[in-house]
C-alpha cells in the first residue's frame, strides 16, 4: 500500500503525518522549535531550525509508520503563512532570520503607506489590509537593513519565499532546485494581484522588490517537483502545496460556497468560501484566494486573530499558572463565571476585525477575589470573543446568519472552549473526529492530483463528525458577557 506525507509546518513547530487512502493517520510526529524575540513585537526564526526539525520529524514519521520514503506516494505540503525568508539563490544561505507573520517591526512604514494612501491601491489588487502581518514589508525590511542585500536582489542572486517554497527548494535535488509556491501562499504576500493571478508590476515597484526573487505560482494541486532522493532515500513527488488555513478550510473540505470553518491555533482564523464571488470587505476582512485543484481560482473572506491559542502558552510558559494546556478545561469549569474579568490578549496588537498594531494586551476587572482560575477562564473566553467579533464582520459582509461553524487546531480539543464559543456565538459548532484537518488538507490536494483520491465527493463521503456543540446559554447572560468584552475593547482602543 502507499501512503501520503504531509507536512505542516507551523508557527511553533514541525509535523510529519502520513495518511492512507482513507484519509486515516498512520503516524504523525512532531517538534517544536525556537521562538525568537531580538525586540518588543519583533519575532523570528532560524529558517535552519525549520528545516533541521522538518526533515527530522519526516525520518522518525516513516520509522513510526514502519514505511519506507518509497512507499509514499506523493508529499503534501501546508505551512505558516506570511513568514518570511530570503536566502542566496547560488549558496542556500538565508540571510537573515525568518520574519514570522506576527512580526510588527514594519508598523511604522505601513503607516506611512496609509498616509499616502496606497491602502486603497493594495486592497484593490490583492485583496489584503495594508499591515506588517504580510510578507511585502517584511522583504523590503530585509533588503533595507541587512548589509549586501538590496545590492544581490539587484543582481538577481535572492530569493523569497514563503515557508513551502523554502521547504521544496530545499528537499529538491540541489542540480533541479523547486522554486515555486502555490495560489495561497503567493496571495499572502501583498505583493500578488489575486485577479490577475499573478506577481503586480505596480507592487513591485513600491516595495522596491525585484521579481527576480519570487517563485512561479501554481494552482495549489499541482506537479511542482520531487523530493530528492538523497534527502529521503527515494524520489517522491510534491503534488500538493497550501499555506495552513487554505489547506484547513480544504482539509475541512469547505468547498461549497458558503461553507466555513475556524482553525483554534497560535492564533485563530477564520475562512469562508465564497466560490467564484471575489467578496470587498467593509468590516475590516481580507479576500484571499481558496486552495485550488486547477486553474480556476476560488475565493475566501478571511479573518485572523494575532493571538489565539497562544494566551494558552502564556499562560504556561510565562506566567506559570499551568503546567499543561490540557488543565485549563478543568480549571475554567471549575468555576461558575469568570468573576467580571476580561483579558484582551493583544500581544501584538489586534488583528481583524479592528487591525490596530499599537495597542497591547490588558486585563479589565481584576478585584481582591480574582484567582489564578479567573485568569485562566477569562483567557480562554478571549479567544472565544475574538472569534465571535470575526463572525459579526462576515455576517455584516454577507448580509447573512452563519448558522454552523466547523472547527479545528489544537485547541478545538478543549470542550469548554467549544461549548462557550457555541453559546457566545449562539451558532453549532462541529468538531471532527480527526482535528488534523490543516496536515489532511495537504494530503487530499496532493492525493487528488495523483488520483490516490477518487474525488472530492468520495472525500466528504468519508468525513465524520466527532461532536457537535449546541448553544444553552439563556440570551440575558450572552448579551452581558458580550457586553463586558465590547467594553474591555473600548477601554484598550480608548472609544
Amino acid at each position: 500500500m502507499k501512503y501520503i506525507l504531509a507536512l505542516d509546518q507551523g508557527t511553533t513547530s514541525s509535523r510529519a503525518i502520513v495518511f492512507d487512502k482513507l484519509g486515516n493517520i498512520v503516524s504523525v510526529k512532531q517538534q517544536e522549535y525556537e521562538q525568537i524575540y531580538p525586540k518588543t513585537a519583533w519575532v523570528e526564526h532560524d529558517p535552519n531550525e525549520i528545516l533541521a526539525s522538518q526533515l527530522s520529524v519526516i525520518t522518525q514519521a516513516l520509522v513510526k509508520a514502519s514505511i519506507n520514503a518509497s512507499d509514499l506516494a506523493a508529499i503534501g505540503i501546508t505551512n505558516q503563512r506570511e513568514t518570511t525568508i530570503v536566502w542566496n539563490k547560488e549558496t542556500g544561505k538565508v540571510l537573515y532570520n525568518a520574519i514570522v507573520w506576527q512580526c510588527r517591526r514594519t508598523s511604522d512604514y505601513c503607516k506611512e503607506l496609509k498616509k499616502a494612501g496606497y491602502d486603497k491601491i493594495i486592497y484593490e489588487k490583492t485583496g489584503l489590509i495594508l499591515d506588517p502581518y504580510f510578507s511585502a514589508t517584511k522583504i523590503k525590511w530585509i533588503l533595507d537593513n541587512v548589509s549586501g542585500a538590496r545590492e544581490l536582489a539587484n543582481q538577481g542572486k535572492l530569493c523569497f519565499g514563503t515557508v513551502d517554497t523554502y521547504l521544496m527548494w530545499n528537499l529538491s535535488d540541489k542540480n533541479n532546485r523547486i522554486f515555486k509556491t502555490d495560489y495561497t501562499n503567493a496571495s499572502r504576500t501583498m505583493l500578488f494581484n489575486i485577479h490577475t493571478l499573478d506577481w503586480d508590476d505596480e507592487l513591485l515597484e513600491l516595495f522596491d522588490i525585484p521579481r527576480s526573487m519570487l517563485a512561479s505560482v501554481h494552482p495549489s494541486s499541482y506537479d511542482f517537483g520531487y523530493a530528492s532522493e538523497a534527502i529521503l532515500g527515494a524520489k517522491v513527488p510534491i503534488t500538493g502545496v497550501s499555506g495552513d488555513q487554505q489547506a484547513a478550510l480544504f482539509g475541512q473540505l469547505c468547498t461549497e460556497k458558503g461553507s466555513c470553518k475556524n482553525t483554534y491555533g497560535t492564533g485563530c482564523f477564520l475562512l469562508m468560501n465564497t466560490g467564484d464571488v471575489c467578496v470587498k470587505s467593509k468590516h475590516g476582512l481580507i479576500t484571499t484566494l481558496a486552495a485550488s485543484t486547477d486553474e480556476k481560482p476560488n475565493f475566501v473572506l478571511e479573518g485572523s486573530v494575532f493571538v489565539g491559542g497562544a494566551v494558552v502558552k502564556w499562560l504556561r510558559d510565562e506566567l506559570k499558572m499551568i503546567e499543561k494546556a490540557s488543565e485549563t478545561e478543568k480549571i475554567a469549569s471549575s468555576l461558575d463565571s469568570n468573576g467580571g474579568l476580561y483579558i484582551v490578549p493583544a500581544f501584538v496588537g489586534l488583528g481583524a476585525p479592528h487591525w490596530n498594531s499599537n495597542v497591547r494586551g490588558m486585563a479589565l476587572g481584576i478585584t481582591r477575589g480574582t484567582k489564578k482560575e479567573h485568569f485562566v477562564r477569562a483567557s480562554l473566553e478571549s479567544i472565544a470573543y475574538q472569534v465571535l467579533d470575526m463572525i459579526n464582520a462576515m455576517e455584516n459582509d454577507l448580509g447573512e446568519k452563519i448558522s454552523e461553524l466547523s472547527v479545528d487546531g489544537g485547541a478545538c480539543i478543549n470542550n469548554f472552549l467549544m461549548q462557550f464559543q457555541a453559546d457566545i456565538l449562539n451558532s453549532s459548532v462541529l468538531r471532527p473526529k480527526n482535528i488534523e484537518v490543516t496536515a489532511m488538507g495537504a494530503a487530499f490536494l496532493a492525493g487528488l492530483r495523483i488520483k490516490y483520491y477518487e474525488s472530492i465527493e468520495s472525500l466528504k463521503q468519508n468525513k465524520q463528525i466527532e461532536k457537535k456543540f449546541e448553544p444553552n446559554m439563556d440570551e440575558t447572560q450572552r448579551i452581558n458577557l458580550i457586553n463586558g468584552w465590547n467594553e474591555a475593547l473600548n477601554v484598550l482602543l480608548k472609544k
